[in-house]
């Protein structure tokens, strides 16, 4: 059928349309979408035949006016345009999103008429005569894509699922067997024939294809495994312990699949009421061949920890894991744990410092580290440590890690007086955590002492104290900086909190609580504070002038 000639427009209108259309385009790539719409809609009054311009209007009215309003764009496009492909299958894409599968179909169709090399396009029809459950056309379909591509394995399955839900058993192993017969050297397709034979209660059937397979290949292990499968369907429980037994110990066998087959074993083990003995024999039996891989050493471990075996075995495994296999970071990391628990900060740089040359983009080997070296009171290499783990790429890093290691870093360089870069680390670590208490805490008690902005301080330290009101550190610092800002009375009811939330309050509590309680007027309270302080080991020559003097004295060190 020869479609009538649509009406010219004049040759201004013509000009007038490509300014705006050209206009409307640029508009929509910078991102100004309404201006856009509206532009593209004066292309449609200046030619009511532009499919390019129903086409664009189309994915507008989507968001505007819904899927319906979309469906007559691009329609109309797809009229006034049949031969563009682009617009038939944004027309196809409509009708699917309105759930008009029939409509969608009869556009598919029509595009690959019109070029027989869409397979992609088949592909998408198999899908929608798989939604209407049209069972001859999905076959149809399946086989289209065959005359392209020829007989895969992906479609011979495809069509076997098709026949599969028509209850069509006799068509369903026709094809298995072709596809068998298509591959002759390949003998994992007679497995599968073996594999369905056993799915549907033909044992004996699917025995015979396993023993050729294995006749021919005896160390294919998808048909071990399915002869496996086999032994444990018609209850050959000692056939099948046989035969797994022989897998597992052949050194040309996969990791993979030795690992598979333990886990088989361990289940059942399980389901038969959990006795180790056979299941750690067999395990160790393998451990005493040659490993490649942690793969089988790491099944052991965790076997151990499933049975809640001493923990003395368990870390004796881990120690002698990690001498085998250094670079394998979960069980360094579990050994880093238990020495970190056990406040062992030798033992974690011991096992830490070679972790970051085996496992360099591990952020938690940096993390456990600079705290072992804090411990230990290693200022430079505790910076040194930091400063390259937080060079690691953060993305997807634990922000807790990342804000205390930020933390961690303004701590030292307060130390050593460097509070600009502290400051920026410590606005750091709260970026990345903005409730990191013991950041919140030390940054306040700083910038109160150097950073002169007592407000943002006593912001900062109030919100440490609403979190933890019992936390002696937190008390003294929100005391100290209300005591700055010469709120004598506010500052000595947190101190007397601080000083009885602590029956062991150091040297610097007690000093500042002899401070509060001067500058509230309490002399005899606030040189018994002081004595306190003197005793509990502070070596402030500043407060041994405020015993002597009885009063208040600022340490211009502070």
């Amino acid at each position: 059928m020869v479609r009538a000639a649509l009406p010219e427009i004049s040759r201004n209108d013509s000009l007038r349309f490509k300014y705006f259309y050209y206009e409307a385009l640029k508009q929509q790539m910078k991102g100004n979408y309404g201006a856009a719409y509206e532009l593209m809609s004066n292309c449609l009054r200046i030619n009511p035949n532009s499919a390019e311009a129903y086409y664009y209007l189309s994915g507008y009215e989507g968001v505007l006016n819904g899927d319906s309003a979309a469906l007559q764009k691009i329609k109309r496009a797809a009229e006034l345009r049949p031969e563009n492909a682009t617009f038939q299958e944004r027309l196809a894409v409509a009708y699917i999103g309105i759930a008009d599968y029939k409509e969608a179909r009869k556009v598919y169709e029509k595009l690959y008429a019109g070029d027989q090399s869409r397979t992609d396009v088949l592909q998408i029809l198999l899908k929608l005569y798989g939604v209407e459950k049209d069972y001859d056309n999905m076959i149809g379909t399946i086989e289209r894509l065959e005359e392209q591509d020829g007989v895969t394995e992906q479609t011979a399955l495809a069509k076997m699922n098709v026949y599969s839900m028509q209850g069509k058993k006799d068509k369903e192993i026709e094809v298995l067997r072709a596809l068998a017969a298509g591959h002759p050297y390949d003998m994992n397709y007679r497995v599968m024939i073996g594999n369905w034979l056993l799915q549907n209660g033909d044992n004996d059937g699917a025995h015979r294809e396993y023993a050729d397979v294995l006749a021919a290949e005896p160390d294919n292990v998808m048909a071990q495994m399915s002869m496996l499968d086999y032994y444990r369907a018609v209850g050959k429980d000692t056939l099948a312990g046989t035969l797994r037994e022989k897998m597992l110990f052949n050194p040309d066998n996969a990791v993979d699949t030795k690992v598979t087959l333990i886990r088989q074993i361990v289940d059942e083990s399980e389901k038969n009421g959990g006795d180790s003995t056979y299941v750690l024999n067999l395990l160790e039996r393998m451990l005493d061949m040659p490993q490649k891989t942690p793969d089988i050493a790491a099944v052991y471990l965790a076997y151990l920890n499933l049975k809640k075996m001493p923990e003395d075995t368990i870390q004796a495994f881990e120690e002698k894991f990690l001498t085998d296999f250094p670079d394998y970071a979960p069980v360094r990391m579990e050994l880093v744990r238990k020495a970190f628990s056990m406040q062992d900060a030798d033992r974690v740089i011991e096992l830490c410092r070679p972790a970051i040359e085996y496992n360099p983009d591990e952020m938690v080997f940096y993390y456990f580290l600079g705290i072992a070296y804090t411990d230990k009171g290693m200022e430079n290499e505790t910076l040194d440590v930091v400063r390259k783990g937080l060079s690691l790429d953060k993305k997807g890093a634990n922000p807790d890690m990342v804000s205390d290691l930020y933390a961690i870093m303004g701590d030292i360089l307060c130390k050593k007086d460097d509070y600009v870069k502290a400051f920026a680390a410590y606005d750091s670590c709260l970026q990345w955590k903005d409730d990191n208490m013991g950041c919140l805490n030390n940054y306040a008690y700083f910038l109160s002492l150097h950073g002169g902005d007592l407000t943002k301080a006593e912001q900062m330290s109030y919100r440490t104290v609403k979190q933890e009101p019992s936390n002696s550190t937190y008390l003294d610092t929100y005391a100290w900086i209300l005591f700055m800002q010469e709120r004598y009375a506010e500052s000595k009811l947190y101190i007397d909190q601080a000083v009885a939330s602590d029956s062991l309050a150091s040297d610097v509590i007690l000093e500042h609580a002899g401070d509060i309680h001067a500058m509230n007027g309490d002399v005899v309270k606030a040189l018994e504070y002081w004595r306190k302080a003197k005793e509990a080991g502070s070596e402030s020559k500043v407060l041994i002038r405020k015993i002597r003097q009885k009063k208040y004295i600022k340490d211009e060190n502070k």
